[in-house]
């Protein structure tokens, strides 16, 4: 079966930087369309940055210039890199797959990975 597992949250001070790893398996890795959410206390969860199969990028207004999503097809991984971080970035983030299975029938599916927290204090 598909299933996405997150590394890399954490405790971190205003201003530092974090890097956040979600591993693949039992997926067309290569054409998925793969993202990270976020739910922050009392929030819906939410959109931050995805990348398409072709490797290019789309990142929330709130996260621009701060966050990078990369991929790496070969390994199966998608990283989320959070510079700058702001205590109102502390969320649960959550990795995402949007694609076909990698065993028959081949499924087309909307996967999530189990998160991570990710906590912005000083």
């Amino acid at each position: 079966q598909v299933q996405l597992v997150e590394s890399g949250g954490g405790l971190v001070q205003p201003g530092g930087s974090l890097g956040l790893d979600c591993f693949a398996s039992g997926i067309i890795f290569s054409g998925a369309l793969m993202g990270w959410y976020r739910q922050r206390p009392g929030k819906q969860r939410e959109l931050v940055a995805r990348i398409s199969p072709d490797g290019s990028a789309a990142y929330a207004d709130s996260v621009k210039g701060r966050f990078t999503i990369s991929r790496d097809d070969r390994k199966m991984t998608v990283n989320l890199q959070m510079n700058s971080l702001k205590p109102e970035d502390t969320a649960v983030y959550y990795c995402n797959a949007l694609g076909e299975a990698a065993t028959l029938p081949r499924n087309l599916g909307d996967y999530w990975g189990q998160g991570a927290q990710v906590t912005v204090s000083s």
